[in-house]
């Protein structure tokens, strides 16, 4: 039988690195986001974007139960999952900006971005597209024997998509060592989930027989507690699992999703940011137990900034792709194709 388990917060001491390291990668998350929103508006950025602020702690929560070897797939919400899993600012901001340095020579963008050295196996714009991508690593591992776990990051709004029943059937009945996790923050692009989704989301995996696990997506330690037994269990081929994490995103749907009062309020948003910030929330704790003070975390927070604002004006100034790239890396050539 399934089975449905609720989390709650351990808060045991075990490595003060390892909870500034956590608090900072979310930090760094915040910062990306900011300056990213402002190149849009700046109109210094092509296309659209959607931020992840506000889910902080859902990626990095997860991604610091992971290693290199472990892989990733993400969502058109992604840049979380990419800072999570390792990667670096001016890499991002000159893939964001179509430069030649990005991690995909600037042909990915903000939907498509991908950093295998770091297992994150890419975003995606098709809502709920990476599920097959996540599910088809975990088969790969299996069958290679290898001890990798891939974690498939998608939305509340995924689970209306048939590939998502398809791939969880596959991966209950191969015993996948595969985690899906479904960053509910309450809104599938401009409806409250509660008006699209029926039942339960935790039920509607339960029906597979893998292990539903519901836990509060705004407290990281919550979150790596909980996905640190996931993935040594799924290391052992007791997977698969699915988690679904309660979070909030603080920006509308996209960047361009200014005007949104006719499907949730301010007020709404401003209580999350008061009283459910997972930074502001973490840092609290982090205070109270000793690890930081105020002013170290205030010195984290200004030395990530002036990271992020050094890594946009070198994406800025940095070169784009050579004309004869147009076609490199997206066409395959017509002798090969014909071999």
């Amino acid at each position: 039988m399934a089975q449905s388990k609720t989390t709650k917060t351990t808060k045991t001491k075990t490595n003060s690195e390892d909870y500034l390291r956590m608090y900072r990668q979310m930090v760094r998350i915040r910062a990306f986001e900011d300056q990213a929103n402002q190149l849009y508006l700046s109109a210094k950025m092509p296309g659209l974007t959607h931020m992840y602020s506000g889910q902080e702690a859902v990626a990095v929560g997860i991604c610091e139960a992971l290693n290199d070897d472990d892989r990733i797939t993400s969502t058109h919400r992604g840049h979380g999952h990419c800072v999570a899993k390792g990667a670096e600012f001016k890499e991002m901001f000159c893939e964001l900006l179509g430069k030649a340095e990005g991690y995909c020579r600037g042909k990915g963008g903000s939907m498509h971005i991908a950093d295998q050295s770091h297992g994150n196996l890419g975003a995606n714009a098709i809502v709920g597209g990476s599920m097959g991508i996540a599910t088809g690593s975990a088969l790969r591992a299996k069958l290679q024997g290898s001890k990798d776990v891939s974690v498939c990051f998608f939305g509340d709004g995924a689970t209306a998509q048939g590939l998502w029943y398809e791939v969880m059937n596959m991966a209950a009945l191969w015993k996948l060592p595969v985690i899906y996790a479904c960053e509910n923050n309450g809104y599938s692009e401009y409806t409250r989930t509660d008006e699209i989704a029926a039942g339960s989301i935790l039920d509607r995996a339960k029906a597979f027989g893998i292990e539903s696990f519901e836990v509060d997506g705004q407290d990281v330690l919550a979150v790596n507690e909980l996905s640190a037994k996931l993935v040594e269990r799924a290391r052992k081929g007791e997977g698969p699992f699915f988690i679904e994490l309660k979070t909030y995103r603080y920006h509308g749907h996209h960047v361009g999703d200014i005007n949104r009062d006719y499907y949730r309020s301010k007020d709404e948003e401003a209580e999350w940011k008061k009283v459910r910030d997972p930074i502001t929330n973490f840092g609290k704790w982090l205070e109270s137990e000793g690890i930081a003070s105020a002013d170290e975390l205030v010195a984290i927070n200004d030395e990530v900034a002036a990271d992020a604002e050094a890594a946009v004006k070198y994406a800025l100034d940095a070169p784009y792709p050579p004309g004869e790239e147009v076609d490199m890396h997206v066409y395959k050539g017509i002798e090969h194709a014909l071999a």
